[in-house]
Parts: structure tokens; C-alpha cells; sequence
């Protein structure tokens, strides 16, 4: 064989092992990423707001409180999936060389309408839950009453990149600019 022949074959010797290296290192990573994911879905209760609200009540309590949420929540899952397959036929809709805004702004209805269905399932299940416990139970859970996220959204729309901040009077009562 000519030094050349050889150098050939060393250059894809190298790039073969370096392709198999990348590859199980790929391997490696996802497999973890996907063995954590599954173990986060086998775990019970999930940490986070509800587990806070949650940890001071009695064991039984909170198992039953937990239980009770859930079952409210997989009620109300079909009318926020109904919401947001409209949401996203809208954007599909909207997006056509040509405008439907008349199907657009229906399917938007579609879509507020289903999931005031849920939020009206999640509350009327959370009151029910309510009226079941005791007076420091209820004040325990009254955090649930509270829309999630409201106040991130809030915070967003007024505090994002792009927001105008509303103009505070200045001290003659002039207006501020």
C-alpha cells in the first residue's frame, strides 16, 4: 500500500471513530434527559405552588384535596384542548394568502368560549372542594381561587421590552412629557 492509500484510510478510521463517539455521547445525554422526564411523570405530587399551599394540611386532607383537584382538572381537560385547537386553526386560518376574518374571529369566539368552560369547571370544582373543609382548611386553599399566572401576565404586558409605562402626574398636576 502507497503512503497515500494510507493516510486515506487513517483520515476515515478517524472520522468513523469520531462519528461513533458523537453518536453515543448523543445517546448518552438523551437517554438520561428521557429517563429524568419519566421519573418526573411517576412522581407523585409535583413541588411547585400546590405543594406549598398544600403543606400544611393534614395528610388525609391534602391527599383528598389532591385527589378532588385532579379530578376537576381531567374534567376541564377536554374544553382547554377544544380551546387551544381553535386558537391554533385560527393562527392557521389567519395565515392563508387570503384573509377568512370572519372564520378567524369565530374560531377565536370558539376558543374563549371553551376555555371559560374549563376555567368555570375549575372554579365550581375548587368552591365545591371548599365548602368540604374546615374554616382554616378553606383559608389554607384560598390560594387556589387566584387565576395562575395572572400576575406574571400582568407583569409582562406592562413591564416587558416594548411597554410604555403610563406617565405619573407631575407635582403641579401638569402632566408629565
Amino acid at each position: 500500500m502507497s503512503g497515500r492509500v494510507l493516510k486515506i484510510a487513517l483520515a476515515v478510521s478517524v472520522a468513523l471513530n469520531l462519528f461513533a463517539l458523537a453518536g453515543g455521547v448523543t445517546y448518552a445525554v438523551s437517554r438520561d434527559k428521557i429517563e429524568r422526564r419519566i421519573e418526573e411523570q411517576r412522581r407523585g405530587g409535583r413541588e411547585g405552588p400546590l405543594a406549598e399551599v398544600l403543606a400544611g394540611l393534614d395528610p388525609a386532607v391534602r391527599q383528598r384535596v389532591r385527589a378532588s383537584l385532579r379530578e376537576t382538572a381531567l374534567s376541564a381537560r377536554p374544553d382547554f384542548e377544544a380551546a387551544r385547537a381553535a386558537r391554533r386553526e385560527a393562527v392557521a386560518v389567519a395565515g392563508q394568502p387570503t384573509l377568512d376574518a370572519q372564520r378567524v374571529q369565530t374560531l377565536l369566539e370558539q376558543s374563549r368560549a371553551a376555555e371559560m368552560r374549563g376555567r368555570q369547571r375549575l372554579e365550581t370544582g375548587a368552591v365545591a372542594l371548599l365548602a368540604t373543609l374546615t374554616p382554616e382548611e378553606r383559608k389554607a386553599l384560598t390560594p387556589l381561587l387566584q387565576r395562575k399566572g395572572s400576575a406574571r401576565r400582568d407583569a409582562a404586558r406592562h413591564d416587558g421590552p416594548g411597554a410604555r409605562r403610563p406617565q405619573t402626574a407631575a407635582p403641579d398636576d401638569r402632566p408629565a412629557g
